[in-house]
């Protein structure tokens, strides 16, 4: 860590007790948005304490979705809410885990840094802790930084305790400990219970933290003798103590924070001067959501670990968004590719729309692509992400191309015609983590296709995770079955976006929309899509190339 932090940044923690998933990246997140709207730059990290270098091979049944970021860096869905809310490309020091600095030091060590030290939490670990802190300070007023977990983890004690030790580096002027607790109502007594908060800053101040602001996570409104009775045992100001309720949407809790003045009791302990936030334009989205005026659209995602909502957390995000430029609502039904093999086409004729997913390994991909045949046949607006294009082409592939048995080579290393192969950069990777095709990557639109008119530019920039790819031998075939191919690499040998122009709505990409869509700017193709899902509702033609429902104002969401 330098030896002078600077002086001009603020730095920001949030810390949670008592139980996990209480929302601190959202509390965080709701917090850069309003210092974002202040006028302040903005930037979030979270420090993870597990031992994993990233989560990128961890199940999605654990950990839930693997958010990417435009350097390539595999990391905490957290990263997604502040992307989505502070409206900022984050990077790989964006997210830092245990095991990344155990891997930093002891590179270090091997290579003689430490000049023959032995080699501590205290300072080595601690030290290697802050510098990440640090690294985040040029160019910007503000360093938000969220410790996941709880307090009284073990895995957390050297993030805490460089905290600590940072707070007084840089001064404690310069820094706001906020702290998110479980205040939790016990029907049986008929009361709120303060006791785990007491508890949980108890557990902080042990390790010599004392936060300045606490966010209370409750089913309940805080009568005003709750909230004195925790600003009284855990030490801060009662103008410090903050409700947090379930919001019908998240992207509502900036403006209940605001109407508790959270940001302005930020603002006093960092002796800042800026102005009031302007949300007006962020209100109107939330009554959007909220009350949208074109009504609802139904859309099922078909996917492999649906029984975990938050392994596509980002589709979720996005799919809401392109309901906000669509002015309609976007009931989500989450299905799983499994069960599509038993229930068949059937389960599929209440929806407006169908979007198949990213995932890896063989399960449940027989439903896509049964899946797949029933929206091109019934002409359902369909939207494929990553496998979802790879399905599309087995898909085309066996039924309208007359390939039998044309399969994936990940799934079939055996199949007659491997229509989605291996990437010659990956054919001798024997290491799993941080290897395949990540991070942002250009592609060139096809002048004349429907995806060249929803982006409205004719040069994207997108973000990949994957390493299978269409095999190029089979192209001509598809594009004699009627497929286009209206998304190339730069240099043409990659296929990045596919489409059935004859066909309402059928469009599929290899790289990750969802991860640039924004509340305030959807993705053009989320934004296409939920146009498309509103015409099959209505049973108007599909939306042609060029409308505005489908294009928006946002074409330059997928050049961030």
């Amino acid at each position: 860590m330098p030896d002078t932090p600077s002086a001009d940044t603020k730095y920001i923690f949030v810390t949670g007790g008592v139980v996990s998933s209480l929302g601190k990246g959202i509390a965080a997140a709701s917090i850069g948005r309003l210092l974002v709207e202040r006028g302040l730059a903005v930037t979030i990290q979270k420090f993870d304490p597990y031992i994993n270098v990233d989560p990128g091979t961890m199940s999605p049944f654990q950990h839930g979705e693997v958010y990417v970021t435009d350097d390539g860096a595999e990391t905490d869905l957290d990263l997604g809410h502040y992307e989505r809310f502070i409206n900022e490309s984050l990077s790989q020091a964006n997210n830092v885990t245990t095991g990344r600095i155990y891997q930093n030091i002891i590179t270090k060590e091997r290579r003689g840094d430490f000049l023959g030290a032995t080699v501590q939490v205290i300072p080595h670990v601690t030290d290697e802790i802050k510098s990440y802190i640090q690294m985040l300070a040029p160019g910007h007023d503000v360093v938000i930084t969220e410790v996941g977990g709880t307090v009284g983890d073990i895995e957390s004690l050297p993030f805490l305790e460089a905290i600590r030790q940072f707070r007084q580096d840089v001064g404690w002027k310069n820094t706001v400990l906020v702290h998110l607790t479980l205040v939790p109502y016990i029907a049986a007594a008929g009361e709120l219970k303060t006791k785990p908060t007491q508890h949980s800053v108890r557990e902080l101040m042990e390790i010599g933290l004392q936060p300045d602001i606490l966010i209370c996570r409750t089913e309940w409104p805080l009568p005003e003798e709750v909230r004195r009775k925790v600003a009284r045992f855990c030490n801060v100001d009662i103008r410090d103590v903050i409700e947090s309720r379930d919001m019908d949407t998240i992207y509502e809790v900036p403006l209940r924070f605001r109407e508790q003045r959270l940001d302005d009791r930020i603002i006093d302990h960092l002796a800042l001067r800026t102005p009031n936030p302007d949300l007006s334009s962020w209100e109107t989205m939330v009554e959007r959501i909220k009350h949208p005026g074109r009504g609802e659209v139904r859309v099922a995602v078909v996917g492999k670990y649906t029984s975990l909502v938050d392994s596509y957390k980002s589709i979720q995000e996005a799919l809401i968004h392109g309901g906000i430029a669509n002015d309609v609502g976007v009931r989500i039904d989450w299905l799983s590719s499994e069960a599509m093999d038993s229930q068949g086409s059937d389960a599929l004729t209440p929806y407006d729309g169908v979007l198949i997913p990213g995932g890896f390994g063989q399960r449940g991909v027989e439903g896509m692509v049964d899946t797949v045949r029933y929206l091109r046949e019934a002409e359902v607006p369909f939207l494929g992400i990553c496998l979802g294009l790879q399905c599309a082409i087995i898909e085309l592939s066996r039924n309208v191309c007359g390939l039998a048995g044309a399969d994936s080579a990940e799934f079939e290393p055996e199949t007659p015609h491997p229509v989605i192969s291996l990437l010659d950069s990956q054919m001798k990777v024997t290491m799993k983590g941080g290897t395949m095709r990540l991070g942002a990557y250009p592609a060139h639109l096809v002048e004349g296709s429907r995806v060249r008119e929803i982006y409205g530019v004719d040069e994207i920039s997108e973000r990949h995770r994957h390493r299978y790819e269409v095999n190029n031998e089979y192209r001509d075939a598809l594009a004699g079955g009627g497929l286009g191919f209206c998304g190339l690499s730069p240099e043409g040998g990659l296929v990045e976006i596919i489409e059935l122009p004859d066909h309402p709505f059928f469009v599929a990409t290899q790289f990750h929309p969802e991860l640039k869509s924004r509340p305030t700017r959807a993705h053009p193709l989320f934004a296409a899509f939920i146009g498309a899902a509103v015409n099959h509702r209505q049973g108007r033609p599909p939306i042609q190339p060029g409308d505005a429902d489908a294009r928006t104002d946002m074409a330059t969401a997928g050049r961030e």
